[in-house]
């Protein structure tokens, strides 16, 4: 007889339901939210039912220690979507207890709204692109108090980026007065580590991009290069779990709402989809629209009746529609700058072998 788990997850303790094909309540239980507490009750249910099945509700990465758990000991775990649990989420009593006996319950009936749960290969893959991600907005915020701080004493560094390695020998040069030397010097040598920790973070990127099928034909379209296609090609994963470029546009976040009555059509916000992935959409769509000639026109079409920001957003969704079929056919931009294309692939093996 098969058992369903239904499993709430906080912060410190996970509560837990365990129910029979007749949805009588077996066990009722907790532990800690720890990987070692977790294979140790991952264990217990298997010795004490044999088949078992669980589900977790997915918060934040608090759900991954169980989840990891309850996989290695062979139990088969879905991961519920929060949101789309609304018996859960519009409960009018609700408790930890109650929370893991639904769960158990709508796991029974097979009425679980699951998330997409990657390999742990690309979750770590995906957990190093957010690492570069922080250093990135880390030596903007510092970039950003530097340039107060000259600005204090009227001064302006004659290079685009003050980060770059003459930026950073014209700071040494300078000589501000008292404390805010001090202060100077220290952000200084923070933008000098965080430049550093971004060149070893991006190496071990672009090895892992070279392995990573779907990156080459990624950066065949404009406005990639090997850090925002492994980034797109991360959170993607698997492009077959997308069946239609509908889907995808969708899944990233890109469709706009649609509202209809009669015959009243009205296009409203884009709907909440993946927000690192739409992220470097947008980036991607920027960079595009400067570099190639057919969706810098798509791009001048929209923007004569939108306001740049919505514009950008109808770019990347197109170029989703485009990268859906490249994907899944697994061939290149086929309007793709070939030698601008070959820069980027040599770039990337030189990134490898330095």
């Amino acid at each position: 007889m098969t058992m369903f788990i239904g499993i709430d997850i906080a912060k410190k303790n996970c509560v837990v339901c365990v129910s029979d094909q007749n949805n009588t309540v077996r066990e009722k239980a907790s532990y800690r939210n720890t990987s070692r507490d977790a294979v140790e009750f991952a264990k217990h249910v298997v010795e004490t039912y044999g088949e078992c099945k669980a589900v977790v509700e997915s918060t934040g990465n608090m759900w991954l220690k169980t989840y990891e758990a309850f996989e290695s000991e062979g139990i088969e775990i879905k991961l519920a979507n929060p949101l789309k649990t609304r018996v859960i989420a519009e409960s009018k009593v609700k408790t930890d207890k109650i929370d893991a006996r639904v769960l158990s319950t709508l796991l029974r009936g097979d009425l679980i709204a699951e998330c997409y749960v990657p390999s742990k290969k690309v979750r770590l893959s995906r957990a190093l692109l957010g690492h570069r991600v922080n250093i990135t907005r880390e030596q903007t915020r510092i970039r950003n108090r530097i340039h107060a701080l000259l600005s204090k004493y009227d001064l302006e560094c004659g290079y685009d980026n003050i980060a770059c390695a003459h930026g950073i020998a014209w700071l040494k040069s300078i000589t501000l007065d008292g404390h805010d030397q001090e202060i100077l010097n220290s952000l200084v040598r923070q933008l000098e580590f965080l430049k550093e920790e971004e060149t070893k973070a991006s190496k071990i990127i672009a090895k892992d991009a070279v392995k990573n099928e779907y990156v080459p034909i990624i950066m065949s379209m404009p406005g990639f290069d090997y850090y925002s296609a492994s980034f797109l090609a991360a959170y993607i994963s698997d492009i077959k779990r997308f069946p239609s470029p509908s889907r995808l546009v969708s899944w990233v976040g890109l469709c706009p709402s649609v509202h209809q009555t009669g015959e009243t059509l009205y296009m409203g916000k884009m709907k909440g989809g993946s927000k690192k992935a739409c992220w470097i959409m947008v980036q991607a769509a920027n960079a595009a629209v400067r570099a190639d000639p057919r969706l810098r026109c798509y791009y001048e079409k929209k923007v004569k009746r939108l306001h740049h920001n919505v514009a950008i957003t109808h770019v990347g969704n197109k170029m989703l529609h485009i990268l859906w079929h490249m994907l899944m056919e697994n061939r290149l931009y086929d309007q793709r700058n070939e030698e601008r294309y070959q820069s980027k692939l040599k770039k990337l093996r030189n990134i490898t072998t330095d």
